[in-house]
């Protein structure tokens, strides 16, 4: 990870950076980030870069100063361009909609013998945002699909995480909620032999 550690973060254009003792603050068009660089790494803004150093060759202390760079660069990249995760909903009657800062889904129904439908009220981070490009699945062929983004790629992963979660995809139908371009391994359905006693 030192290797990592050691190549300059380029600020890109429209990007401020200020850092003060430990603490680096990233703003620019896609929202502000701040962040605590662990000691003893120390980050400094020379010719327009943020360049992170460490003292000694420690190992635990190596591979923080590549994380460090790591994340200060995502945290870069977050504010200028944003990071996204775009999900799709299979499934005859499930849908996905977003009412002010909501995220409605409805995934079939409770089960068997419940007779009612699940429906989901999911809270939208601060700092997040979910655009609904299709509302509603039609079977499992044509899916609903919606898209998590926001500047914090953590953020944006750990909420599109938990949403996959409330429903994740069976592997008979393939209903439930995924990643677009996400495989999902299909089993076989039961056969039974006719005529069998």
């Amino acid at each position: 990870m030192s290797r990592i550690g050691n190549k300059p973060v380029p600020i890109a254009k429209g990007v401020q950076v200020e850092i003060t003792r430990q603490t680096i603050k990233v703003s620019g068009q896609k929202g502000n980030l701040s962040w605590t660089v662990p000691e003893p790494i120390t980050a400094a803004v020379v010719d327009n870069q943020v360049v992170v150093k460490r003292p000694n060759n420690v190992s635990q202390t190596r591979a923080l100063h590549g994380l460090s760079r790591a994340l200060i660069a995502n945290m870069v990249k977050g504010v200028s361009e944003g990071y996204e995760k775009k999900l799709e909903v299979y499934g005859t009657g499930y849908s996905a909609n977003v009412q002010g800062q909501t995220l409605m889904l409805s995934c079939g129904y409770m089960g068997r013998g419940v007779g009612k439908k699940a429906q989901f009220e999911i809270p939208i981070p601060a700092g997040l945002e979910v655009k609904v490009e299709t509302p509603a699945a039609r079977g499992n062929t044509e899916p609903a699909k919606f898209t998590v983004s926001g500047a914090d790629k953590q953020a944006v992963g750990q909420f599109a995480a938990e949403i996959r979660k409330i429903r994740k995809p069976e592997p008979y139908l393939g209903k439930g909620i995924r990643y677009a371009g996400e495989h999902v391994r299909r089993k076989a359905g039961k056969v039974f032999a006719a005529g069998a006693a």
